[in-house]
């Protein structure tokens, strides 16, 4: 039964763009359903990975962490969404309709994720900003002043340092995007520059984030623990420690952060723009002259990358 779902997920993936957006929810929503009579047999986080409108897997994560949770009608924040068309929280909006703010900088952003979603059936904040980590929390104050389900956080830069001017355990459930290129064994990001571009800060668009690591001991501080990472290896979830593994996810194994940065992807760009497929290795190679803040030290000065690396 469960490699008939891993079919039909893959046969869902590749007609996704060739059908009505209501049958691609009625076919999702049954996808769902069905894989969940699968969840008290979950031993890793990324066996529960389906894709309806996540990028990758993270439909299914959710979807398996929010019944373990019992969350009924989850509230939501994603910060970086694109169009909505791929999205974290997309399939929480289909399926609840409940309250939720998602904000991202694009041109006339309400009229891009009006195409997508019935923004007439349920309670979403479209909101057109960018984000910093100055603004985050009076963004938050101003069009989202609820009690946060799911938070997600996606925007290719300053991520680590908008979450941490957040507050500890502003939500049940985080996801948040890790840089795997940087290894697990150090703790670091790029700086807190503003209007941060991943393009722009190195051609080859692999230094941006932070480190798993960092974001590990970040968490911690700020109240939760990680009880996963998807199949890809660049998206983490973390628990609000309110709701403790061992009575929520009791079966689900740790996975050690080397394991969490054997990525299976391949991002990297050349000098005019056009994607190279270098290896992790090699990527790094690229961006040893990069400057990152090394984290471990709690000094929050740049260094190169070069010379925080063991290599």
């Amino acid at each position: 039964m469960r490699l008939f779902l891993k079919v039909i997920n893959y046969f869902f993936f590749l007609i996704k763009k060739k059908i009505p957006n209501k049958l691609l929810i009625l076919l999702g929503l049954n996808l769902i359903y069905k894989s969940r009579i699968f969840y008290e047999k979950y031993y890793v986080l990324e066996d529960a990975e389906n894709k309806i409108f996540s990028q990758n897997g993270e439909d299914g994560i959710i979807d398996f962490i929010v019944q373990r949770l019992g969350l009924r009608k989850p509230t939501f924040v994603e910060i970086g969404v694109g169009d909505y068309s791929e999205a974290n929280t997309r399939l929480i909006y289909e399926m609840y309709y409940s309250r939720g703010l998602i904000v991202d900088l694009v041109n006339n952003f309400k009229d891009k994720v009006s195409i997508n979603v019935n923004l007439w059936r349920g309670n979403l904040n479209v909101v057109e900003r960018k984000v910093t980590s100055q603004n985050i929390n009076s963004l938050l104050k101003e069009y989202f002043p609820h009690p946060i389900d799911l938070f997600s956080i996606d925007i290719d830069g300053i991520d680590y340092w908008i979450i941490k001017e957040l507050r500890e355990k502003i939500s049940k459930i985080f996801i948040l995007e890790y840089n795997s290129i940087f290894g697990s064994e150090i703790e670091i990001s790029v700086p807190n520059i503003n209007n941060f571009s991943r393009k722009e800060y190195h051609y080859s668009n692999l230094c941006f984030g932070a480190s798993i690591k960092a974001y590990v001991k970040l968490m911690d501080q700020k109240g939760y623990y990680l009880l996963g990472v998807n199949r890809l290896r660049n998206n983490a979830f973390f628990i609000n420690k309110d709701y403790p593994k061992l009575n929520f996810f009791p079966r689900i194994k740790e996975i050690d952060e080397k394991e969490m940065t054997n990525l299976n992807f391949s991002e990297s760009r050349d000098q005019n723009g056009h994607l190279s497929y270098l290896d992790k290795n090699e990527g790094l190679k690229q961006i040893l002259d990069c400057d990152i803040v090394d984290l471990s030290n709690n000094s929050n000065k740049k260094f190169k990358l070069k010379s925080v690396l063991k290599i």
